[in-house]
């Protein structure tokens, strides 16, 4: 069978998987890219004394499985296994002790993590409240945010250099002295932004909230109750804050720990940054998930769920899994030994809404719930038998002693303490696409997807257009109206029956959303990444009810997203009171256009000339910027260059400046020049300089965005972002749960998955 892959996904494996040499030039096909793969990972099989006709054996099973997009692992294997770098592991957890010397050496832990692509969690819960007296210095403690900020800050450093941006977790027992403020700590979306923050609710806050009743806050120092407060105040506080932006989430930190295979080695406190994968100190965790829309037949013209494919692939997955921890390349030896000692496995599924809508069932109806239990109930059954398989062929994980499968029978010879876990697929799926990631629902049936010079060209769900052509309804005029808001709900032209089975998230009422959540939780060891979705009118109290029925319902935790709640509304329609309504209404593409004016020069102004030795000649760039140190303007000069050189460089001079004065934002600007290519390339500080625009674009990437001399980028309006080598943006049209603006390429960032991630690159914060 080919490698059948979309061009989206192509976009995607070039930008982020594919070797590429020092000059950056792709150097690998996506077949290689997956033989690599298969082979890094199956080679393990040797320390275990297999032959090297079983490993070729076991290599080929692994290529089938993910050429044929049926299962692919996290993205830190595709990128580094079978290379230098070998650190395959997603997710991290860290211990943060009350004490100076156990917060900076995890900090510096957090740090190498980074640099290798994975995401970390951490819990403050131990270290002591602020203004708490600190009795061997005699000073004040800072208490648990100042700390996060300064995890928050290390990790902006460490995203400018390393190969993907960090993503942290910052997790506060809901009996913490601090944790009204800690609720409050994200209030303001611009800060802390490099952290997703839960709250850790005991079963005793959740008995004392039904019964109105006050709790203690616990000193984590003293371990002694510093006072009481009302449940209900701090539970009302937390769903007024996740109304209001979406966090904090919430973590069930006692249900997490009811199934904590190995209590002996200690107890759960923390997760890694979306939430669905609970760790001891120092564990890490490799996931990976089976493709589900590649789980159905075509029988009779309708589709059937394969059970024997996802039988196969299952017990494939975990063999790949398991033998990814033995070739990992862990960045810390304690990380090593933990991770080693209970060999934990996360495997998850995507495509759930893709095979739904084979199957002509609505996502939110009680068919698909039960159907997601037996499915999730299915590979579970298979992972445990193929894990024990594993445990009796090359030993149980060396935790085994009192563990909780350790059984007097012996029947139990578990390979690994967990086996699944529902994480976010923000880039796997869209390399298996077109594939609904996880187990969300479709984010639109049709949106627009922008390219060079605004033109708008209309992307459809495939499944939805093979059945409107089939049904006869396809029409390039209906395909356009539904682009609009992405949903049928409203468009007439489109059968009754089909509006049932192609819903999006915000059709989808929040209760389904958290039956569904709960639905793969009760066969998933760890926990479920999703969000649940609300309309922009949603209630505080809306938000409360769900809560409290993830609660019900057993869930160790939610998310949730009101929508439009963290859009960036810099400019706006309306009266001068317009900040004081909720309603304000945002300034449309067309409306930028024909207010937007450039700034006038004032007389004088201040800048910085930076000199740069290109493949021409020396060049020099000089930036100014205002009293407020937002870039005004750019001019270039190279030595004795005339004619043709120096008009090219003016022009680019006066268009830059011409953009930072109507105030684009500067990454765009920057990522417009790089790399672009002349035939006389030259080497400056070990870095390679392509051409005079690319010389440019790296001036103002140092003097602006490393200093931070310009605003953030999402305090850019959403229509200012535009995409580049004509890859997809999600217009804003298309969608209200909008977050922000995608750092790598301009798109539109999304709330899915408790995460935040870019259909139009593959970029996810976690």
């Amino acid at each position: 069978m080919s490698l059948q892959l979309s061009e989206n996904a192509l976009k995607v494996l070039k930008r982020r998987y594919l070797k590429k040499d020092e000059e950056g030039k792709v150097i690998e096909t996506p077949e290689e890219m997956f033989r690599r793969v298969a082979s890094a990972i199956a080679i393990a099989d040797k320390i275990y004394g297999k032959s090297e006709t079983e490993i070729n054996k076991l290599e080929d099973d692994f290529y089938r499985i993910m050429t044929a997009l049926e299962f692919l692992p996290n993205s830190p294997c595709l990128m580094n296994a079978g290379k230098d770098m070998g650190q395959l592991s997603a997710c991290f957890v860290l211990p943060i002790e009350d004490s100076m010397e156990s917060i900076f050496e995890s900090l510096k832990t957090t740090a190498m993590i980074h640099k290798s692509g994975g995401g970390t969690g951490f819990s403050f819960s131990r270290l002591r409240p602020r203004n708490a007296v600190v009795k061997t210095t005699g000073g004040i403690a800072s208490g648990p945010i100042s700390f996060m900020r300064v995890y928050d800050a290390a990790t902006e450093a460490v995203k400018q250099g390393g190969t993907r941006r960090g993503a942290n977790m910052g997790i506060l027992r809901v009996d913490h002295p601090d944790v009204m403020d800690f609720t409050m700590c994200k209030e303001n979306n611009k800060q802390i932004t490099n952290f997703n923050i839960s709250i850790a609710i005991t079963d005793e806050f959740m008995q004392k909230l039904e019964k109105g009743e006050h709790y203690d806050l616990i000193d984590p120092h003293t371990h002694k109750p510093v006072k009481q407060v009302d449940s209900k105040e701090v539970f009302d506080l937390i769903v007024k804050q996740a109304h209001k932006n979406g966090e904090p989430g919430v973590i069930f930190i006692d249900r997490m720990n009811e199934f904590n295979p190995t209590p002996k080695l200690g107890t759960y406190e923390s997760t890694n940054p979306c939430g669905e994968q609970v760790l001891l100190p120092y564990e890490s965790c490799d996931l990976g998930s089976v493709n589900l829309d590649q789980m159905c037949k075509k029988i009779n013209g309708r589709y059937e769920i394969n059970w024997n494919r996802i039988k196969e692939v299952t017990r494939l997955a975990v063999h790949f899994l398991d033998n990814l921890i033995d070739v990992n390349k862990f960045p810390m030896p304690q990380i090593e030994k933990a991770t080693k000692a209970t060999r934990k496995i996360g495997l998850g599924v995507m495509g759930w809404a893709s095979l739904l809508i084979r199957l002509n069932i609505p996502y939110n109806s009680d068919e698909a719930v039960a159907l997601a239990e037996k499915i999730m109930s299915f590979i579970l059954n298979e992972a445990t038998k193929k894990s024990l398989e594993l445990g009796k062929a090359k030993g149980t994980f060396p935790a085994f002693k009192g563990s909780i499968y350790d059984k007097k029978d012996g029947s139990t010879k578990m390979r690994n303490a967990t086996l699944t876990t529902i994480a976010p697929t923000g880039t796997i799926s869209i390399i298996a696409g077109p594939c609904s990631s996880g187990i969300e629902p479709l984010f639109a049936i049709s949106y627009y997807r922008n390219v060079m010079d605004n033109d708008k060209l209309v992307e459809v769900e495939p499944l939805f257009e093979e059945v409107a052509k089939e049904r006869g309804f396809y029409s390039r005029e209906l395909m356009e109206k539904i682009a609009e808001n992405g949903s049928l709900v409203h468009v007439e032209g489109v059968p009754e029956d089909i509006k049932r089975v192609f819903v999006t998230s915000h059709d989808i009422a929040p209760e389904w959303h958290v039956r569904m959540q709960a639905a793969f939780q009760k066969y998933v060891h760890n926990a479920t990444s999703k969000t649940i979705n609300f309309p922009h009118e949603a209630t505080i109290e809306d938000v409360r009810k769900a809560y409290l029925l993830a609660y019900q319902l057993d869930c160790k935790g939610i998310t949730v997203y009101r929508d439009k709640s963290r859009e960036e509304q810099v400019l706006n329609i309306g009266s001068s009171d317009s900040k004081k309504d909720d309603k304000a209404q945002s300034v449309t593409f067309a409306d930028f256009k024909k207010e937007i004016v450039p700034r006038p020069r004032p007389e004088v102004i201040i800048g910085t000339t930076t000199k740069v030795s290109t493949g021409c000649g020396n060049l020099y760039v000089t930036i100014n910027v205002d009293e407020e140190g937002n870039p005004f303007e750019l001019f270039t000069s190279m030595g004795k260059a005339g004619g043709c050189a120096a008009s090219q460089l003016e022009a680019i001079g006066r268009l830059v400046s011409l953009a930072f004065r109507a105030g684009v934002e500067v990454k765009s600007i920057m990522e417009q020049l790089r790399n672009i290519r002349c035939p006389s390339p030259s080497w400056e500080k070990g870095q390679r300089i392509f051409s005079c625009a690319d010389a440019i674009a790296r001036v103002v990437e140092r003097r602006l965005v490393n200093n931070q001399a310009v605003k953030a980028a999402l305090e850019t309006p959403l229509a200012m972002k535009h995409s580049h080598n004509d890859e997809p943006l999600v217009s804003e049209t298309a969608r209200g749960d909008i977050v922000g603006v995608c750092p790598d390429c301009g798109g539109a960032l999304r709330h899915e998955e408790g995460c935040m991630k870019c259909h139009a690159c593959g970029f996810s914060k976690c």
